[in-house]
């Protein structure tokens, strides 16, 4: 999977950056869950970029710390069931 350019507006001014598939749609999915423009998620990602970082790169891991962020999410949701099931493994297992 070859990197395409895809054009973007920052601030007034157009840019282009290079992702994979896979990365520009799932930068799309996220802007649309948050009801944000693709420009302006961009922007906002432009803004927190270090030294002299390169934007696709940056929008990259973005993109995965979301993803990241909703597995740890669920993870932490699911360790109270997980736990409990082990705690009534013990009790059950502690009564034979």
């Amino acid at each position: 999977m070859r990197p395409k350019k895809r054009s973007l507006t920052l601030n007034g001014h157009r840019t282009s950056v290079s992702l994979e598939d896979e990365f520009w749609a799932s930068f799309c999915e996220i802007a649309t869950s948050r009801n944000t423009p693709i420009n302006r998620l961009a922007a906002e990602i432009d803004a927190t970029r270090i030294g002299d970082a390169v934007l696709a790169s940056t929008i990259r891991l973005f993109v995965l710390k979301h993803y990241r962020d909703q597995v740890t999410a669920r993870a932490d949701d699911v360790r109270p069931m997980q736990m409990s099931r082990m705690d009534r493994h013990k009790l059950s297992s502690s009564h034979a």
